[in-house]
């Protein structure tokens, strides 16, 4: 008896395959799954009394996909016996092993009787593979569900199948977008691109399933039938020559060439539609099997899933302080910072007391909020209602009373020790033994802790801007944090469903820190003469999301300005650029030019239209060089380099003390190029030794502050890696 699909077949002949894996609280594909729902088919196709199949969920999603670690397991094997029977041998192996589940949707789809997906939830991944292979696909009215082949995200790419029958089932463009952008569609979306097929109510699902599989005894895909055309045409004719062309050039300029798995899916679907649907299936696994072996893939998965759920499901949190029930929030400083942190508390159910020094300043927080959330409602991304009941749990006053009763406070004021000092004074004297959480990016924890009635309940809590949309939160650990304050900063993170990592206090903690080396980088670049137009689109294609001159533009100029000049008072000049204080002194204090916020920064922000790099760059270099002249692959080293070497040393110093937070962290607090898997997979994937040697050689070019560490020239020397000698969860040696 199958321990993960129950069969039942009804006196028509019709079964029903419920899929309801124990002891966990969403379905995902493994290999037992693969193992007993084929022999479920083999039943279904073998039985003469059956006359087709609807398969179903017992679970409130249809299921979350392939479980990673699955694929993980097949690349050790891949590697061991490499070692042991040669490359070739191995290939073969995997190539086999990983292909079953696309066998298997083959089988369904050719098995010769009706299979029906009942869609009671959203299906990603190799879940919607699976209903992409059954005949119909129907699904249950409900606006939760989503719909869609993320693999992209994770440096993959639907290897069960989904490339062929997507590019089968839209027209050639639509289907390279969907697949491209890895989305995940809403029934509405989903419908409209014939995706499914019908959505009913959600107790006529399994009825109305049943009745197409017993109306349709003889049910194939339409690309099994003859003469079928995909849509949009064949790669070569007219449209063909209007889509492929430009959609190559469009993956060239959102992606460089850095994400290997959106090249290999671009070249699956363009080589594929030239087949017949087994042989493109055929091709589609020889990809995924290339695609599985290389070390963006690995290292992807390993960051963007794996460890980022370890550390989105606490695995940080002193085992010792049981959780924390969290029902009410205070948050103080109604600003940007403030108001985001107040609109997602919210949104995660908490009570919420959004104070400001007056009622007009903290309303218009709690404006701030209800517009987001009203933008959200416009796109159909809520509901009214949801926006609502939201903004009803949300108390904006300027009364510190009103703290009473909270679980946590998260003071969110301006960066200033004597206002943040101000903030705790008034808020410890409602609430004096509630756990306290400073939002900063800069100022060291403990020294904050100072103005605190106990320093080990006083923790860090720093989000990102926009708060709504940034995943990470960086807990600092002052040198008096307590346990208690640790555990209760991480259930909160967990709670409004974000992704914390811990570290200990420091100068600019670890995102602020490493972020202000890669402006530096851009700032010091801009001095030397390289043009800016070539720095910004360097970084692009280094994989940032944008130049360093564009994201000093969103944080502020005058705060870099602010940094480098407390960095000179607090450690001298020598700690200090000379160039960069002379550039940022000239935007700031002589050009009053502070970023985005004041409309003119690296760049000018008109009122309408796009914004565009200030001419007064130019003008401002003293030397310019001829851009010819300029090695991009050096630019692009000295950016990412830079702060991958300065993770290195957040790690020596335990700043950071866990590689997966030092990877997980980068990717999301400030965008480092995802493909790499992060700023120390990226030293990995390079090898420590080579990566020496590339800073050795930036070192004599560029100066000191490429010097590496001693800790990356002893793990050079003993042919280290970061993920080899700090397993994760294991403290910094």
């Amino acid at each position: 008896m199958a321990d993960n699909f129950k069969l039942d077949v009804d006196a028509d002949g019709i079964a029903l395959i419920t899929w309801d894996m124990p002891g966990r609280s969403m379905n995902v594909i493994d290999l037992a799954v693969i193992q007993e729902l084929s022999g479920l088919v083999e039943t279904v196709a073998a039985d003469a009394a059956i006359k087709g199949a609807v398969i179903a969920s017992g679970k409130e999603t249809f299921c979350a996909g392939a479980d990673l670690t699955m694929l993980d397991s097949l690349t050790g094997t891949f590697r061991q016996m490499a070692m042991t029977k040669g490359e070739e041998a191995a290939a073969t192996t995997l190539f086999a092993e990983s292909r079953k589940l696309s066998q298997l949707y083959r089988r369904i789809e050719n098995c010769g009787k009706p299979f029906v997906a009942a869609i009671g939830g959203t299906a990603l991944g190799g879940g919607f593979e699976l209903c992409l292979a059954c005949h119909q696909r129907i699904a249950s009215d409900n606006g939760k569900t989503r719909l869609g082949l993320p693999e992209v995200k994770i440096g993959l790419f639907p290897g069960a199948g989904g490339t062929q029958r997507i590019a089968r089932m839209m027209a050639a463009g639509d289907a390279l977008q969907f697949l491209l952008k890895g989305d995940q569609l809403n029934l509405t979306r989903a419908k409209a691109a014939n995706l499914v097929d019908a959505v009913v109510p959600a107790a006529d699902l399994i009825k109305t399933a049943k009745d197409w599989a017993k109306a349709n005894p003889k049910a194939k895909a339409p690309w099994d039938t003859d003469g079928f055309r995909a849509p949009g045409g064949a790669i070569y004719s007219k449209g063909g020559m209007m889509t492929w062309p430009a959609a190559n050039a469009i993956y060239r300029r959102e992606t460089y060439d850095n994400y290997p798995a959106a090249r290999a899916m671009l070249q699956v679907v363009y080589e594929g539609l030239q087949l017949p649907i087994d042989r493109a299936l055929t091709v589609e696994s020889r990809y995924f099997t290339k695609i599985l072996r290389s070390p963006e893939a690995a290292a992807m998965i390993r960051s963007l899933f794996v460890s980022l759920q370890d550390l989105s499901k606490g695995a940080r949190r002193p085992a010792n302080v049981p959780p924390a029930q969290i029902k009410k929030v205070g948050i103080i400083g109604a600003g940007f910072m403030g108001a985001g942190i107040a609109q997602v508390s919210a949104q995660a159910g908490l009570d919420v007391v959004l104070i400001d020094r007056d009622q007009e300043s903290a309303d218009k927080g709690k404006d701030h909020v209800e517009k987001s959330l009203t933008e959200q409602v416009n796109r159909g991304r809520s509901t009214a209602a949801a926006r609502d009941a939201v903004l009803a749990r949300i108390t904006a006053t300027p009364d510190y009373g009103k703290l009473a009763g909270v679980d946590l406070v998260v003071e969110a004021v301006f960066e200033d020790r004597k206002v943040k000092a101000e903030a705790t004074a008034k808020a410890q004297a409602v609430v004096p033994d509630v756990i306290f959480g400073s939002n900063t990016s800069t100022l060291p924890i403990t020294s904050l802790a100072e103005n605190a009635k106990d320093p080990a309940k006083f923790v860090g809590i720093h989000f990102f801007s926009p708060v709504d949309r940034m995943m990470l939160v960086e807990i600092t650990v002052g040198k008096k944090t307590g346990d208690e304050a640790l555990a209760m900063a991480l259930d909160f993170v967990r709670t409004i469903r974000k992704t914390p990592i811990v570290v200990n206090d420091s100068r600019g903690f670890y995102t602020s820190r490493v972020v202000g080396t890669y402006l530096r980088e851009g700032h010091l670049m801009l001095a030397e003469g390289i043009p800016a137009a070539m720095i910004e689109n360097v970084g692009r294609m280094a994989g940032m999301p944008v130049g360093p001159l564009s994201l000093n533009d969103e944080v502020a100029v005058d705060l870099a300005w602010k940094i480098v000049k407390a960095t000179e008072a607090d450690l001298g000049a020598d700690a200090i650029d000379a160039r960069q204080k002379t550039l940022l002194e000239f935007m700031v204090e002589k050009q009053q030019r502070l970023g985005r916020k004041n409309g003119k920064g690296f760049y000018d922000y008109p009122e309408k239209g796009p914004k565009k790099l200030w001419p007064g760059l130019a003008d401002m270099q003293k030397t310019k060089l001829d851009p010819d002249t300029v090695d991009v692959q050096e630019i692009k080293d000295r950016l990412l380099a830079m702060q991958a070497l300065e993770t290195a040393r957040c790690f020596e110093e335990g700043v950071l003390t866990d590689v997966r937070e030092a990877d997980v962290g980068s990717i999301l607090g400030f965008g480092f190029a995802p493909f790499s898997g992060g700023t120390l997979s990226y030293i990995d994937m390079m090898g420590v030794k080579r990566f020496v040697e590339l800073c050795q050689r930036l070192e004599k070019k560029c100066g000191a502050r490429f010097a590496p560490s001693k800790l990356l020239l002893e793990m050079a020397q003993k042919g280290e890696s970061f993920y080899g000698r700090f397993a994760p969860g294991k403290k910094a040696a």
